[in-house]
C-alpha cells in the first residue's frame, strides 16, 4: 500500500540526536539548497553519523490540482510512478532499492506527493538514477492503469469502505467544511472517476506536474553538499523543464455558521463524532499558535479534551487530532484541525459538543498557566527532534518544507516558532477559529446491519404411500 492516512507515514534508520546535535541546547540541521539550471531545487543535509542516506523527491501537485471529474487521480498518479519506465520495468525499482537493503515508499496529500527512499550511502547513485528516470517519462500502457486501477480500488474498499467509522473524519468531513471544489473533493477517489482515468490523462499529468521545475530533491545523510549536488546535476541535469499549469485560488474565509451532519455507519459498534474547524492560513502569524492550542487541547492523554472529557465526564472512550492529512507545518491552502471521539453509547453529540466547547471556554477566558503552556511545548519540541532522527524522515521533511515555503530552512525556525508562543497567543486563536460558527460537525451513529430474511419454513413431505397390504 502506497497511501497513508496516518499523518506520521514514515520509517527509517533511527540515529542519535546526541551524534548530531549543536554544541546549543537547540538541533540545528545543516540545510545547503542550490537550483539546477532546469528548475530543480536540490537540498543537501549533510550527516556523517551513519553510512546511510535519505532521499525524497517531492512534487508540487496533489489532490487540489487533479482534474476536475477524475477524483483520486493524484492517488492513482502516485501508483503508476511505481510501474516501472522503458529504461526500468516494473519491479526492478523496488528490487533495486530493498535488494541493497534500504526501502520505499510514497504518498500523497492536498498540496504535493512524495517518493522516499533510505539506504545504504552506496545505493544512492543508483537510487537518483532510478529517481531521474522515471521524472523522465513512465512506461505507459493500458494493463498498468488498468491494474492499478482495480489496486486503488481495492484500497478504498480495504480502508474505507470495509472499515467502521469509514475515515468520515477525514474524507466526508472535508466534503462539508470547505466550500470549494478543489478543497472539499475525496481525493481518494471515487470508483467512477478512477475508471474515467485514460492514458491520455495519465502521460498529460506526467509532463505537466512532474518535470524538474516543479520538484524538490533531498538528501539527507553520509554525503556533502558538493556531493550531493554534483549528483543531483550527473543524474538530473539533462532533464529539460516543462511548463506547469498555473495554480488556482484555493483561499476559503473561516466558516460562518456550524454544519452539523448525522450519518449511519453498519460497521460501527458505538458512536463517534468528529469536529473540525478552518485552520490559520500558512506563513499566519496564528500558525504557530494554532499548532500549540490543538496539542494542548487533544495531543496525549494530558490533553485538556483527554482530562476533561474522556477521563473526567468520562463521555468518550478516547480522542485523536488531525491536521488535514498532513501536520500542522506541511500545508499550503485551507487545511482543518480535526478532532475525533469514540463517545459512549449513553450520551450524545449534543453533550460531546458542550464539553469541547466549556474546555475551549476555559482557554478563552484563563489561557494557560506556564506549566502547562512548558509542558506541551517540551512535547512538541521533542517530538519535532524525534521526527528528524532518521535521515528517510529529515530529507522528506526538508524537501516537503521547501516545497511550500519555499525555505527549507524552516526547519530550523519551527522550534523558536513554538517556543515563542504565549498564553495570550492561544487565548487569541482559540476566540478566533475555534468558535461554533466555524465548525463542521459529522456525528456517526452504529446502525445494526439488516439481517437476511429467513428462509421460508421447507413444506412438509408427503406421506410416503403404505406398502402393499399394510395399514394405513
Amino acid at each position: 500500500m502506497r497511501f497513508r492516512h496516518i499523518p506520521v507515514l514514515l520509517a527509517g534508520l533511527s540515529l542519535s540526536l546526541s551524534a548530531v546535535a549543536a554544541t546549543s541546547d537547540r538541533w540545528k540541521l545543516p540545510v545547503n539548497v542550490k537550483k539546477l539550471d532546469n528548475g530543480l531545487t536540490v537540498i543537501v543535509s549533510e550527516d556523517h553519523s551513519s553510512p546511510t542516506v535519505g532521499v525524497s523527491v517531492v512534487y508540487h501537485v496533489g489532490m487540489r490540482l487533479e482534474p476536475k471529474n477524475r477524483t483520486g487521480f493524484a492517488h492513482l498518479f502516485e501508483h503508476l510512478m511505481f510501474q516501472g519506465t522503458p529504461n526500468a520495468p516494473k519491479g526492478v525499482f523496488d528490487k533495486t532499492i530493498t535488494g541493497g537493503g534500504g526501502n520505499n515508499n510514497g504518498s500523497t496529500r492536498a498540496d504535493f506527493t512524495n517518493y522516499i527512499e533510505t539506504a545504504p550511502v552506496s545505493a544512492l547513485d543508483a537510487i537518483l538514477w532510478l529517481e531521474a528516470d522515471r521524472m523522465k517519462t513512465l512506461d505507459f500502457n493500458e494493463k498498468t492503469l488498468k491494474n492499478q486501477q482495480d489496486v486503488v480500488k481495492e484500497e478504498i474498499r480495504v480502508n474505507v469502505k470495509n472499515q467502521p467509522y469509514g475515515g468520515f473524519m477525514w474524507i466526508d468531513i472535508g466534503q462539508h467544511a470547505f466550500q470549494k471544489w478543489e478543497n472539499n473533493h475525496d481525493g481518494y477517489g471515487s470508483f467512477q472517476d478512477l475508471e474515467g482515468a485514460s492514458l491520455e490523462d495519465v502521460r498529460n499529468f506526467h509532463r505537466d506536474y512532474y518535470g524538474p521545475n516543479n520538484a524538490v530533491l533531498s538528501i539527507a545523510g553520509d554525503v556533502t553538499p558538493a556531493q550531493g549536488f554534483a549528483l543531483a546535476k550527473k543524474y538530473f541535469g539533462d532533464i529539460a523543464k516543462r511548463p506547469t499549469p498555473k495554480s488556482g485560488d484555493f483561499s476559503e474565509p473561516l466558516n460562518t455558521a456550524e454544519k452539523r451532519i448525522e450519518q449511519s455507519d453498519t460497521l460501527a459498534q458505538v458512536p463517534a463524532i468528529a469536529a473540525a474547524w478552518k485552520m490559520p492560513d500558512r506563513g499566519s502569524r496564528d500558525q504557530a499558535p494554532m499548532a500549540v492550542l490543538g496539542e494542548l487541547l487533544a495531543g496525549s492523554d494530558a490533553s485538556l479534551f483527554y482530562q476533561g472529557i474522556v477521563k473526567g465526564r468520562e463521555l468518550a472512550l478516547n480522542v485523536d487530532a488531525l491536521y488535514g492529512l498532513t501536520s500542522p507545518w506541511e500545508y499550503d491552502g485551507p487545511t482543518l484541525y480535526t478532532v475525533f471521539f469514540v463517545y459512549k453509547p449513553s450520551t450524545n453529540a449534543d453533550a460531546m459538543l458542550t464539553a469541547m466547547d466549556e474546555e475551549i471556554a476555559k482557554v478563552v477566558k484563563n489561557g494557560v498557566d506556564d506549566a502547562t503552556l512548558k509542558r506541551v511545548k517540551t512535547s512538541m519540541l521533542a517530538d519535532w527532534n524525534n521526527s528528524l532522527e532518521s535521515f528517510i524522515s529529515r530529507a522528506d521533511r526538508l524537501a516537503k518544507l521547501q516545497t511550500l515555503w519555499g525555505d527549507a530552512n524552516v526547519v530550523n525556525k519551527i522550534p523558536s516558532w513554538i517556543e515563542g508562543v504565549t498564553s495570550a497567543d492561544l487565548q487569541r486563536v482559540a476566540k478566533t477559529y475555534l468558535t461554533r460558527e466555524n465548525r463542521t460537525v459529522i456525528d456517526r451513529k452504529p446502525v445494526a446491519a439488516a439481517k437476511p430474511a429467513a428462509p421460508a419454513p421447507a413444506a412438509a413431505p408427503a406421506p410416503a404411500p403404505a406398502p402393499a397390504g399394510a395399514k394405513s
